[in-house]
C-alpha cells in the first residue's frame, strides 16, 4: 500500500520522537515506584528523574530506531505503518545524528543526576553507571550498527529485560537500597506488557519486514502463532500480577487491576482474528494505553492494600 504524505518539518519530527510510545517506559517506572511505596520508602524525586530518564531513554530508541531502519531501507513506502521523516526526505542523516547525539547526552546527564541523589555505596553506583550504558547501547543497537538485535528477532527479549526486570527493579531498588525476589513478578509483567506493544507493531509490519530482511520475532514465528504469542504475553501478564497478588496482597482493592481483563480479552480476541495487517495499525495505541491502564491500577491497588 503506498502512502503520499506531506509532513512539515516539526510534524515529521514528532512523528519521529512517537510521543504516544512514552506511556509505556513510564508506566514501568510507575510501577517500580508503586512498590517501593508499598514497602514505606517512596522517594518523590528518585522516582521523577527516573520518569525524566526512562522517558529520554524511549525517545532516543525511537529516534535510533527510525535512523537504522531508513539507512538500511526497512521503511519502505509499502510499509502499513507511518511514514517517517527520514523515509521521506525532510530529516537527513545528518539532521537525525545531532538529533542522536543530543538525545544521548541528555539520557547521560539525566541518568547520572539520578544515580548521583539515589546511590550512596561505591558498588550501587559503579552497578547503575554500567546498566545506564547498557541500556543506551541496547536503544541504539536495536535496528543501527553491522548486526542489530532488533533484525535477529531479540527485540522482545530486550524489551523484557529494559522496560521489566530493569525498570521495575532498577527503579524500586533506587528507593528502597534493598531488593527482594517478589518484585520479578510485577517486573515481568511489565515486560510481557512491553512486549505486546512492539509485538502489535511487527504483526503490523511483518510483511514489510520480512521483505526487507527484518526477522523479527513476529516475522520468524509466522502471522498466526506472532497473534497466539501476543495472546501468551497479556495473558501472561495478568497471571504474574496474580500471583502477586495472591502472595503479598489481602484485600480486595488489590485486584483493582482485573478491571483491565476485558479490554485485554477483547484485544486478544481482535488480534487473533484481523488477518489484515493494515487492521492491526489501530491497536499499536490501545496496547500501549492498555498496558499504562493495567500498571496505574495495580500501582493504586498496591498502596491502598
Amino acid at each position: 500500500m503506498s502512502q503520499t504524505v506531506t509532513l512539515s518539518p516539526a510534524k515529521a519530527w514528532m512523528v519521529s520522537l512517537r510521543l504516544r510510545t512514552l506511556p509505556l517506559a513510564l508506566a514501568s517506572i510507575v510501577t517500580g515506584s508503586a512498590m517501593a511505596g508499598w514497602q514505606g520508602h517512596f522517594k518523590p524525586v528518585v522516582a521523577l528523574m527516573a520518569l525524566i530518564t526512562a522517558a529520554l531513554l524511549q525517545i532516543l530508541s525511537n529516534l535510533a530506531n527510525d535512523y537504522g531502519d531508513a539507512v538500511k531501507g526497512s521503511d519502505e513506502k509499502g510499509r502499513i505503518g507511518p511514514l517517517r521523516g527520514m523515509q521521506l526526505g525532510i530529516i537527513t542523516r545528518e539532521q537525525m545524528k545531532v538529533a542522536l547525539v543530543a538525545a544521548i547526552f541528555s539520557t547521560l546527564i539525566s541518568g547520572a543526576v539520578l544515580i548521583w541523589i539515589a546511590c550512596e555505596k561505591p558498588t550501587d553506583i559503579l552497578g547503575f553507571l554500567v546498566l545506564g550504558v547498557l541500556s543506551i547501547i541496547a536503544a541504539i543497537t536495536y535496528t543501527m550498527g553491522t548486526r542489530p538485535y532488533g533484525y535477529m528477532g531479540l527485540g522482545d527479549l530486550s524489551v523484557l529485560i529494559f522496560f521489566g526486570w530493569l525498570s521495575v527493579g532498577g527503579s524500586y531498588y533506587l528507593q528502597t537500597g534493598a531488593f527482594h525476589s517478589v518484585v520479578m513478578l510485577p517486573a515481568t509483567a511489565c515486560g510481557f506488557l512491553a512486549a505486546a506493544v512492539l509485538n502489535i507493531n511487527n504483526l503490523r509490519d511483518i510483511e514489510s519486514d520480512r521483505l526487507n530482511g527484518k526477522n523479527t520475532l513476529a516475522v520468524r514465528l509466522g502471522p498466526m502463532r506472532a497473534r497466539y504469542y501476543h495472546v501468551l504475553l497479556l495473558a501472561g501478564a495478568v497471571v504474574c500480577l496474580a500471583i502477586f497478588t495472591l502472595l503479598e496482597l489481602h484485600n480486595l482493592v488489590g485486584w483493582l487491576f482485573v478491571l483491565t481483563v476485558p479490554a485485554l480479552y477483547m484485544q486478544a480476541r481482535y488480534v487473533l482474528h484481523e488477518t489484515n495487517p493494515s487492521g492491526i495499525r489501530p491497536m499499536l495505541e490501545k496496547t500501549v494505553k492498555c498496558a499504562l491502564l493495567i500498571n496505574i491500577l495495580f500501582a493504586v491497588g498496591l498502596l491502598f492494600s
